[in-house]
């Protein structure tokens, strides 16, 4: 059977069952705490945890996931891949358990001449939570599962939360025995192998509090309406009705192997055992068609490569993909010949992948070439760093793996393999350790963004007495009342001076925080009492949170307010908004329709925007874009804001954000017609005149295929030109030029620099070479080794070292002779020695003669028997060096 119809034969069976068929929601999710969307009820976390009320009261979905977590595993197993699809059905306080595995028993077991999925009933085992009675009693008395193939497992493995405290229950999962061969008996407890899990059912049915790990937490009791959510994965189930061995050998996903095997000219075998020659190349097989349908499924969804976020998520897919056909001996591009395989294979579910596929090729081919760029770039790096490890006789330092990483996009494993080659060890520990340290830089950033699935208990309760009503399109100071006074999450009767509060109002004009706009501020004032307002956030749909510090006296609950937002500010945010609107269009006007929008913030004063684009904007293209910019202000154009509804909005063409979730009714704001539309829920000018003047500062590059402009408006812009013009008259002043002259002038004066440094350095190593003539007669012999040491004092490299000793040690002629010359190259010691063969022969070697000098100098160094060189951290010490090197050749 294959994908298609599954998911169809799904989608099916719950609608009869009353379920709305809900189309699956983007992979960049709306969840501010997530990247992708990584399961199938992430679009309805905010009904399953009473966050907004559910238009439905039965959903079913088939939902496009992504999960990197465990990206090293894909290829090795038959379940871990990183583009999945997740088929749910879900009930929001109507049906239970009882029903979740009525449903999920018949669909699975019903023929196919009936709409089932025709499993076999004995070749299925059942898993309940420990505790869950009522679940085994369903299974066992309603249904008739046999009680030997239902197993007890513990909170690890079936009880579900979101790791914060709120709604959370015991599962129900449902296996698929593959038969003997593929494991040993006993059902899923004893492998998960020959026993692979196809359904979870959660039974949401209790809130839960002081949440320590997946499985410690308390029960605080049961939820007032027990919601549903179960999720089966088609590729497993797929997996199971097509008789592959695994997920990669599936419909939608085996054409993209075969197309890899065929580049590679390797067999394809199904290894899953290390022991087995194929292995190797069979995941790399399989990593390459994971991934790259992965990639495809992630452009699709507005996704573009970048070194941050979703984008380097996407890069990293992209990258491995290539790394691994390199690995299976293809070296040009692969991907123009393997993306068309898998657009071919999803177009039948997913028929935007072929409507699209000229923008997503565009942008993965050229993610490609530009890693192949990384890898020639990477590799002549990694080669200079193998060179400078071998010759301080170390290892290639992690911070030396984890740059080439960082910088250049290059895999670490290819680090490893390369330097293996050049017989020099990676120091590995090193390199994981900075990898961990920038995960947990990561990682706290996040914490510190909104908060995601924290509790919003308090936030629920507060929603119970209504939703906030924004009054700001229409007024900047409100009459209001206080409905709640919020304190390190819990709610409070009043606050006192010096306090720092959350505050919620029946009615507000300030704006939240919300499509790249900033919260507005101002003052909440009432009888006896200051609040000033610092920020405004909406953690939940339908209120919003003012967060605020108490300035003056005492604000109770129930207190009546006057909030009035601060009018200047929010006039200058208002000029950043519209300005955002019309750079966004200029953008389309000089750079054509491809230049996408990808994000967004404005402030008073100032906006930045991300759009895809890729390569730098040149002077004359930003000089244009400014221009038709400030064109657009000067012309007055009225801003219209309409409200209709999403699909009419659409039709229009208003420009929408990539994963950006919108309601049925959308806000549309239009700047002289169709020249700028674009849904939008922010505060704007009533005309573009208002704006003032536009200045954009630059643009600069934030990851592959993806550009950045920043502009300041209104006095901020007028502020910055002024700053520029004064900035210039000084520069005239200095120079006794007009304004007009000064980038000749600069330029002939920049060039007189660089030709004083030319004959300074010129200059300096005149002066080596004169020296040399008289440093000769300074060679001492020590044992038969005539030796030179000078302290050549600053100089300006290495190399001025290096030619300095050469030429000395030519001038010593014959017999036994050594050079042993230091100095300071930017405020670091170097020291250099060179011997000839007869002082080799007489056992002074430049190597060790340089590690005991840098060893003193605070460094290290290597190199071979006739040149060595090494450096340290205290120039204070380098005639102490010099000494240990004479030292050492007397004492042989």
């Amino acid at each position: 059977m294959k994908s298609q119809e599954i998911a169809r034969r799904w989608l099916d069976y719950f609608e009869r069952q009353g379920h709305t068929r809900v189309p699956s929601a983007s992979l960049v999710s709306s969840d501010p705490s997530l990247l992708f969307t990584v399961a199938g009820m992430v679009p309805f976390i905010p009904y399953l945890t009473a966050r907004e009320v559910p238009p439905y009261s039965r959903a079913t979905s088939i939902q496009k996931c992504i999960r990197t977590a465990d990206i090293e595993e894909v290829g090795k197993t038959a379940r871990h891949g990183t583009f999945f699809q997740m088929c749910g059905n879900f009930s929001f306080g109507d049906y239970f358990k009882q029903n979740a595995i009525r449903m999920a028993w018949d669909l699975l077991t019903s023929s196919v001449e009936d709409g089932g999925f025709g499993l076999a009933a004995d070749r299925l085992w059942v898993t309940v939570y420990q505790d869950d009675d009522e679940a085994l009693a369903i299974w066992r008395d309603e249904v008739g599962f046999p009680a030997g193939r239902i197993q007890k497992m513990g909170k690890k493995d079936n009880y579900w939360n979101t790791g914060q405290p709120g709604p959370g229950g015991p599962c129900s999962e449902i296996f698929y025995d593959r038969g003997q061969e593929y494991g040993r008996d006993g059902g899923p407890e004893a492998d998960e192998d020959r026993y692979i899990e196809i359904w979870n059912l959660v039974f949401m049915q209790y809130r839960l509090s002081a949440v320590r790990s997946k499985d410690d937490f308390d029960i605080a009791g049961e939820l007032p309406k027990k919601n549903i959510d179960t999720g089966l994965g088609l590729e497993r189930l797929a997996m199971v009705l097509q008789g592959v061995e695994n997920m990669y050998e599936t419909d939608q996903v085996r054409p993209v192997l075969d197309k890899a095997a065929e580049l590679s000219g390797r067999e394809y075998t199904s290894a899953e055992s290390d022991d087995d020659p194929h292995h190797q190349d069979d995941v790399r097989m399989r990593v390459v068609a994971d991934h790259i349908r992965s990639a495809l499924m992630l452009i699709t969804d507005g996704v573009t490569p970048s070194n941050e976020g979703r984008g380097y998520v996407l890069r990293r897919l992209i990258r491995r993909a290539v790394r691994a056909m390199r690995l299976l001996g293809v070296e040009k591009a692969c991907l123009p010949e393997l993306l068309p395989v898998s657009r071919d294979a999803m177009k039948g579910v997913y028929p935007e992948v072929e409507r699209d596929f000229e923008r997503i090729s565009r942008i993965a081919y050229a993610e490609e070439k530009a890693f192949l760029r990384t890898i020639a770039s990477g590799t002549a790096r990694l080669e200079e760093a193998v060179r400078e490890s071998k010759s301080a006789g170390r290892n290639l330092s992690g911070q030396d793996a984890f740059s080439l990483h960082d910088t250049y996009g290059f895999p670490i494993d290819l680090t490893l393999e390369m330097a293996e080659e050049a017989g020099v060890k990676v120091d590995a520990e090193g390199f994981r350790a900075l990898m961990l340290e920038q995960r947990q830089r990561a990682q706290a950033d996040a914490r510190g963004k909104k908060a995601g699935h924290a509790d919003m208990t308090v936030f629920n309760e507060l929603l119970t007495t209504g939703e906030t009503v924004f009054t700001g399109y229409d007024e900047l100071t409100s009459e209001a009342v206080v409905r709640g006074i919020i304190s390190n999450g819990a709610s409070i009767p009043a606050a006192r001076q010096g306090e720092e509060i959350e505050l919620i109002l029946d009615r507000t004009p300030f704006y939240a925080e919300a499509g790249g706009q900033a919260a507005d501020v101002g003052l909440i004032t009432g009888n006896g009492f200051t609040v000033e307002v610092t920020d405004v956030q909406r953690p939940i749909k339908g209120l919003n949170v003012h967060r605020a510090l108490v300035r003056e006296g005492e604000i109770t609950q129930g207190a009546p307010v006057t909030a009035a937002v601060d009018r200047q500010r929010r006039h200058a945010g208002e000029q950043a908004h519209s300005g955002t609107h019309i750079v966004h269009a200029a953008l389309h006007q000089v750079l054509g329709p491809d230049a996408l929008q990808r994000g967004s913030f404005n402030k008073a004063g100032y906006l930045r925007f991300d759009f895809s684009w890729g390569e730098g904007i040149s002077m004359a293209a930003r000089s244009e874009i400014e221009e038709v910019s400030n064109l657009a202000i000067r012309s007055n154009h009225t801003v219209e804001t309409k409200v209709m509804g999403l699909d009419e909005a659409k039709a229009l063409g208003a420009t929408a954000l990539f994963g950006e979730a919108y309601g049925d009714r959308v806000r549309v704001v239009e700047i002289d017609g169709e020249w700028s539309r674009e849904l939008c829920g922010g505060t704007h000018v009533d005309s573009t005149s208002l704006i003032g003047t536009l200045t954009l500062l630059g643009d600069q590059s934030v990851g592959s295929g993806n550009r950045r402009v920043e502009a300041l408006v209104g006095m901020d812009a007028f502020r910055h030109a002024a700053a520029e013009r004064a900035l210039v008259t000084e520069l005239s002043e200095m120079l006794k030029v007009p304004s007009p002259q000064l980038p000749e002038r600069l330029g002939a004066t920049l060039n007189r620099l660089k030709a004083a440094e030319k004959e300074l350095e010129r200059l300096r190593k005149e002066q080596l070479s004169n020296a040399a003539a008289s440093l000769v007669a300074t060679a001492q012999d020590l044992a038969g080794v005539r030796l030179i040491i000078h302290d050549a004092g600053t100089v300006g490299s290495a190399d001025d070292l290096r030619n300095l000793a050469l030429d000395l040690r030519g001038r010593l002629g014959s017999g036994a002779a050594a050079v042993a010359v230091a100095g300071v190259s930017k405020d670091r010691p170097v020291v250099l020695v060179v011997t000839n063969e007869d002082a080799r022969a007489a056992g002074v070697k430049a190597g060790a003669l340089v590690r005991t000098a840098a060893g003193i100098l605070g460094g290290g160094g290597g190199g071979k028997d006739d040149m060595a060189q090494g450096g340290g951290s205290d120039p204070a010490k380098v005639q102490s060096a010099l000494e240990s090197i004479r030292a050492a050749v007397a004492a042989r």
